[in-house]
């Protein structure tokens, strides 16, 4: 205002030395600084003073404060160390003042310790995950610092037996069997907890998808949960915050709101959780969204896993979510070279079969479909129990058979 109207009376030719000292004296400075500013709007045609570089703290800088439990000259030797033009300590002692005051918010040197071993659990999460068949030794490093993913028993489990695997259904005397597709679900799924990303198990049905998530989720590290969320039939939006709100066994009744129940999912899901969802293929769209909201809400700390057969299909129609995918996963059929180690393994009954009769039977019946296998093991079980002396021969097996497989 005051160097404008100056400007006005220099226009006009009425400007004198008095109206410069006025000026000065309204504006509390010295003489000389009213006429650099008259000069500073004759050539620059600016009539405000030059705006002062102000000093900001970026967020590694906050961090580092974070982690120092905010010793600002930690902060200040952090900075020389990383080399660069470095503010000098009184400067950074007024940033830091200023910024607390206008409502920064310095975290808790206890939360920034939990966070960074936490961040430290992903990273050897994720070197586990990487520990696969291909790296022979590295398994048995990974196996000294963290519990593994899943359990390691080349027999499999026992049903029945301590350590069995829940949710899974087999016949009397079966074990689940660790085959290549059961470690390569255990690998995306462990990479996806490293990441607290999102993984699709997906796959022809009866191929075992379930079995191997669970025997992937059997064991999980310490400060880790695992909630399956069952999909209910033609399911909607509401339904399905209804089933997640269930599967998380939330203390009281289902909220009246839907505000009111995400509050209460979100805040359930601040720790850390493996989200499962099986039979993720009949979600239609608005659910998928509703199952991305939960993933990308900044207070949860969710790994997500879409499993079923077609899910696959079911996450193209939400491009969004899919490209937010990991890792696709698909649990392929049995091969012939992995029948005979996988259904000995599976029940004693197979044992007493030569391998060209297991061969047989997965080319003529099974086709490298584990259900199939698992039922069929039930009816010969039955078979033998009871007819009198019966033996596993091919016309029993042909007889069995046709009560597994559907009719042309």
């Amino acid at each position: 205002m005051l160097v404008a109207r100056l400007l006005e009376l220099d226009a006009a030719g009425a400007l004198t030395t008095a109206h410069v000292r006025a000026g000065a004296q309204v504006g509390g400075v010295n003489v000389r600084t009213v006429w650099r500013w008259l000069d500073a709007a004759r050539t620059e045609g600016r009539v405000e003073r030059r705006p002062r570089a102000r000093l900001e703290l970026s967020d590694q800088m906050w961090e580092v404060l974070a982690q120092a439990g905010g010793n600002v000259a930690a902060l200040h030797r952090h900075l020389k160390a990383a080399g660069g033009e470095v503010p000098s300590l009184a400067s950074l002692h007024r940033v830091v003042r200023r910024d607390l005051q206008a409502g920064r918010v310095l975290p808790d040197r206890a939360v920034v310790r939990r966070e960074r071993d936490e961040q430290q659990t992903r990273q050897a999460l994720a070197d586990l995950a990487l520990a696969g068949p291909r790296e022979p030794g590295a398994a048995k490093v990974a196996a000294l610092r963290l519990p593994r993913l899943v359990p390691e028993a080349t027999s499999g489990l026992p049903v029945g037996e301590s350590g069995a695997v829940a949710g899974v259904a087999l016949p009397a005397g079966a074990q689940l069997v660790r085959t290549s597709s059961v470690r390569a679900v255990a690998e995306a799924v462990g990479q996806a907890m490293a990441a607290q990303g999102a993984v699709c198990v997906f796959g022809d049905p009866g191929r075992g998808k379930t079995a191997a998530v669970r025997m992937a989720l059997h064991e999980i590290p310490p400060g880790w949960k695992v909630t399956w969320v069952p999909v209910p039939v033609r399911p909607s939006v509401a339904g399905m915050r209804r089933a997640v709100f269930d599967a998380l066994a939330l203390a009281g009744r289902f909220p009246h709101t839907s505000a009111r129940a995400d509050a209460a999912v979100t805040g359930a899901l601040s720790e850390a959780r493996v989200l499962v969802v099986d039979e993720a293929q009949r979600l239609p769209v608005p659910c998928l969204e509703y199952l991305q909201g939960l993933w990308d809400h900044p207070g949860t700390r969710m790994t997500l896993v879409l499993c079923g057969a077609g899910s696959e299909r079911a996450l193209s129609r939400l491009p969004q979510l899919a490209s937010r995918i990991g890792a696709w996963q698909e649990v392929p059929r049995l091969t012939g070279g992995e029948v005979a180690t996988v259904v000995t393994g599976f029940h004693p009954l197979w044992r007493t079969v030569p391998a060209p009769d297991l061969t047989w039977i997965d080319r003529s019946c099974a086709h490298g479909t584990f259900r199939t296998w698992a039922a069929l093991t039930a009816h010969l079980q039955n078979a033998l129990l009871t007819t009198a002396d019966a033996s596993i021969d091919r016309a029993l097996l042909r007889r069995l058979f046709k009560r597994v497989a559907p009719p042309l």
